[in-house]
């Protein structure tokens, strides 16, 4: 093993390749003596000296690097019988490997400690030398073994991972020194919680030398949450084998149970005293009961059941009954420590029926101050002066609501306002007081103060109450507060008086600029509220809208510049509802109204800006992302102070740079910003709808379509027709450019939204032009149809002159016939004259030619009248044929192909005649 060639590099480039450096010389001179000298006693005076140089000098520390290892391990090799030698030799070993101080080390300096680690760990018999010297009986062989391996795993992790993976009974030699004495025991806890943290293998050999039974017989010697820090690396080494293992998870509630950690919880000896040692404890003990509540790791097939079954053992176990003395009854604990403990309490009732029922059921408190566990955690968020703990309490209230509606209606039950008394009624008095009573209290407690910081966390758990729940909504709306002075004031409904509040506190803070962090939260969470209550409720919309100037307000605090992102986004959004869950069909507040109020506010692609700035923002981006457990480096320095324990409430306000308060990212959580998201695609399809509908029920009825007095009925159906043609044309150039609107408003900061948006802005676009062919279809087949009526009619009145005209067609056949009977009978006649002329006397005979001239002239006479009488028929049916063949040719119709038909069908009539007469 040539460890000086490794190293030679690396000290060239430190000391340079001078052999004269001082500490080279002293240095190889030392290891000189220790293995060539003699006398047992020189070689060990020389091996102090050299202890003692490489302890107080970074250049020592490179010199003893570049050769110095072989000579030390060959001591741990081969003198192991010279106790006293081994002990020096690994002081000096954890020397080499322990870094300077920063006072005594130069900033220029390359730092020798991690040089070193990393030469002695790159051998794995060396690991396996260390971990068999664990086995010695020297108290401080093992000692110094155990701080080495330490070292080691700071600098060179991975590889003693791999090492004591690989080297026989390497884990069961470190497991076996938690039995050593207390000293020994406490050193190799740190290094278990160190080697255990991300190697999955060595946790499951730990596991399987039982050491859940060593680590909870260690925290019950020292005697629970009130023992020194070997209590919190015990807890944070059971938080390393449970984090992310279900398997382990399982196998410490089948076997040792959840009491043993459960138990660290209980408060002993003086309640009110919590020292900073005993507050870090409990927080350790929370966090591992808070991985059990939440089950193994996210992609763990087994995760959701273990859960359940974790939840659900641990709740008989009485945690929560632990949970609530510590979090709730106890007034004296740290705010970290309740933060945390509400967290768990949340997370136990999350998605668990049973668990929600007994939290319902828990009552605090002694005869006549006890009251429901609910009622006193409302009262804490109310109270507190702590931000963190009105957010860590209102997740109570968050997943207690979440899918339960059954709770949720009987919270809502108790919203039953109550009178204002005439003096000071503080909450904390009044442990009678309902939940609902308590919390009405609370919203109008800004009447009275000034102050609407209780009315806002108010607000918050109102929301849980009312969130997704139809009824617990409408009962909402129904609730109706008395004036703080009845006399100077009219009752109004809860949800106006919130809106109120929300104008209230928008003037405070444009008032009041100093307090612009504190306060940033107050709009942000009402917001929250009324978007949550009018979401899928339209009675919401409409008591919301039966005030004109809070549709008003809300425009201006949309577009109010001085307002932070997200409070005009919600504004926004808030807006859009009045939009998509609109059923009012009154002037002034349907949806038309409000959108064309949004329109000439700002303008409507100035109004879609809004989401896109909400959704980029940090509350909104923030709360995407997953939040992952940060896992601090585990040393014993490294224990929160007291000041850090308590002052959480204003941490990262400051260094975000956000307008926002940074505590909302825990209140906005990912259903809200969820349901933000999906009611911006609705809103953008809504508004586009109502830009592209003209709107569908109008009783406006003109005074132009009134018949004008002297007006002929042919001027006054012009008129109607030019002007229904004049109203078609403006309506479809109106529905051009509404749809041309709309699909630039819906089109517009397309370019910097998602794949998603950009879908959604497509689906959009070919809705309006699908509603556009399809009107432009409607329209068609109306006109068709009303072409196919008017030549139905064309073609009746058509038949029916056919029939006219063969009428008077027979009746000129007719007249024929009589004329040509009546030419018969006068050549008839004539005949017969001529014959009596000549058989008698022409003087006796009638004046044949008179007679016959007489009777041709009443002949002729009959016949031109009938003729007369014909023809007058015949011209009034040529006029009306043509007007109706300019008709049919304004209509489209080919008159001439029309007349061709009908010529045919009377050829082919009469031509059945004819044959009918023939078979006759």
């Amino acid at each position: 093993m040539d460890l000086a060639s490794r190293y030679k590099g690396v000290v060239g480039l430190v000391f340079g390749d001078n052999p004269s450096s001082n500490e080279d010389s002293y240095i190889q001179r030392l290891l000189d003596r220790i293995s060539n000298g003699t006398l047992p006693d020189d070689r060990r005076n020389a091996i102090v000296e050299l202890q003692s140089v490489v302890a107080e000098s970074n250049a020592a520390q490179l010199a003893f690097g570049a050769s110095g290892f072989p000579v030390v391990v060959g001591i741990l090799k081969d003198q192991r019988d010279d106790v006293e030698m081994v002990r020096v030799a690994l002081e000096t070993l954890l020397g080499a490997l322990t870094p300077m101080d920063n006072a005594r080390s130069k900033k220029t300096e390359v730092h020798a400690a991690p040089m070193n680690s990393d030469l002695l760990s790159r051998e794995a018999e060396n690991i396996s030398l260390l971990l068999s010297l664990l086995e010695e009986e020297d108290f401080y062989v093992r000692y110094y073994t155990l701080q080495i391996l330490t070292a080691l795993l700071m600098n060179s992790q991975n590889r003693l991972q791999e090492a004591i993976l690989t080297t026989p009974r390497g884990i069961t030699r470190l497991m076996d020194m938690l039995m050593d004495r207390e000293v020994i025991r406490n050193e190799a806890l740190l290094l278990l919680t160190h080697l255990t943290r991300e190697a999955e293998e060595i946790q499951k050999i730990v596991v399987f030398e039982g050491a859940f039974e060593k680590i909870f017989s260690i925290i019950k010697e020292e005697g629970g949450s009130d023992g020194d820090v070997v209590v919190q690396d015990c807890l944070e080494l059971l938080k390393n084998l449970l984090r992310n293992s279900s398997s382990n998870q399982i196998l410490l509630r089948e076997t040792i149970g959840f009491e043993p950690i459960i138990s660290v919880l209980k408060l002993r000896g003086i309640t009110y005293k919590f020292t900073q040692q005993k507050t870090v404890n409990l927080l350790c003990a929370l966090e591992t009961i808070n991985m059990l509540i939440m089950g193994g790791a996210v992609t763990d097939p087994g995760k959701d059941s273990n859960k359940l079954a974790n939840r659900t053992v641990l709740v008989q176990k009485k945690l929560l009954d632990n949970l609530l003395i510590l979090g709730v009854e106890s007034q004296w604990s740290p705010v970290a420590v309740r933060c945390m403990t509400f967290k768990c309490i949340g997370d136990l009732v999350d998605g668990h029926p049973k668990n929600r029922d007994t939290l319902a059921s828990k009552v605090l408190g002694e005869d006549r101050q006890a009251e429901p566990a609910l009622n006193s955690i409302l009262r804490i968020i109310l109270q507190t002066s702590s931000i963190q703990e009105f957010v860590a309490a209102d997740y109570v209230f968050k997943t207690f609501c979440e899918k339960n509606r059954e709770g949720q209606a009987m919270l809502a039950s108790t919203l039953i306002p109550q009178p204002h008394p005439t003096t000071r009624d503080p909450l904390e008095d009044d442990v009678n007081m309902s939940f609902g009573s308590m919390l009405l209290r609370g919203i109008c407690s800004g009447e009275t103060d000034g102050d609407l910081e209780t009315c806002c966390r108010a607000a918050s758990i109102l929301s849980h109450v009312l969130k997704d729940n139809t009824q617990c909504k409408e009962k909402a709306l129904k609730i109706v507060l008395e004036s703080h002075v009845p006399s100077m004031g009219t009752p109004e409904p809860l949800f106006q008086r919130i809106v109120r509040y929300l104008a209230v506190a928008s003037s405070m803070k444009s008032k009041d600029k100093s307090s612009t962090l504190e306060k940033s939260y107050i709009q942000q969470i009402i917001l929250k509220l009324l978007v949550t209550w009018t979401f899928d409720c339209p009675a919401a919309v409409q008591c919301f809208l039966d005030s004109r100037h809070q549709l008003t307000y809300l425009l201006d605090l949309a577009a109010n510049p001085a307002a932070t992102v997200c409070i005009r986004g919600l504004a926004s959004i808030l807006l859009g509802e009045c939009v998509i869950y609109n059923k009012s069909n009154e002037n002034g507040k349907d949806a038309f109204a409000v959108v064309d109020a949004v329109s000439q506010k700002m303008g409507l692609t100035t109004y879609f800006s809004k989401f896109e700035e909400m959704q980029s923002s940090f509350i909104f981006s923030s709360s995407e992302r997953p939040r992952e457990e940060d896992h601090k480096p585990l040393t014993r320095t490294a224990t929160p102070s007291e000041a850090e324990i308590e002052d959480v409430d204003a941490a990262g306000a400051m260094d975000k740079g956000n307008e926002d308060h940074p505590m909302l990212t825990s209140l906005f959580d990912p259903s809200f910003t969820g349901l933000v998201k999906s009611l911006e695609g609705s809103i953008r399809e809504r508004i586009v709808e109502v830009y592209s509908r003209p709107k569908s029920e109008v009783a406006v009825v003109p005074a132009d379509l009134e018949q004008r007095s002297g007006e002929s009925e042919k001027d006054y159906i012009n008129r109607l027709k030019a002007f229904i043609e004049k109203q078609c044309s403006e309506i479809q150039n109106l529905l051009a450019r509404n749809a041309a609107l709309a699909e630039d408003v819906a089109s517009s900061g397309r370019s910097e939204k998602s794949q998603g948006s950009e879908q959604r802005a497509s689906t959009v676009m070919e809705k309006v032009q699908m509603d556009s062919i399809r009107r432009e279809l409607q329209e068609t087949s109306q006109r068709l149809e009303t072409i196919k009526t008017e030549k139905a009619k064309v073609e009746s009145d058509a038949s029916e002159y056919k029939n006219i005209a063969a009428k008077l067609e027979s009746d000129l056949k007719g007249l024929s016939d009589a004329y040509n009977s009546l030419e018969q009978a006068n050549n008839h006649l004539e005949k017969e004259v001529r014959s009596l002329k000549g058989g008698e006397d022409p003087m006796e005979l009638p004046d044949v030619e008179a007679i016959k001239e007489e009777v041709r002239k009443e002949a002729q006479k009959e016949s031109e009248d009938e003729l007369n009488d014909l023809l007058v028929c015949l011209g009034q049916e040529e006029s009306k044929v043509e007007k109706l063949t300019a008709k049919l040719v304004e209509l489209g119709v080919d008159v001439d192909k029309l007349l061709e038909d009908i010529g045919e069908e009377s050829e082919a009539q009469g031509e059945s005649e004819d044959d009918d007469d023939d078979d006759q």
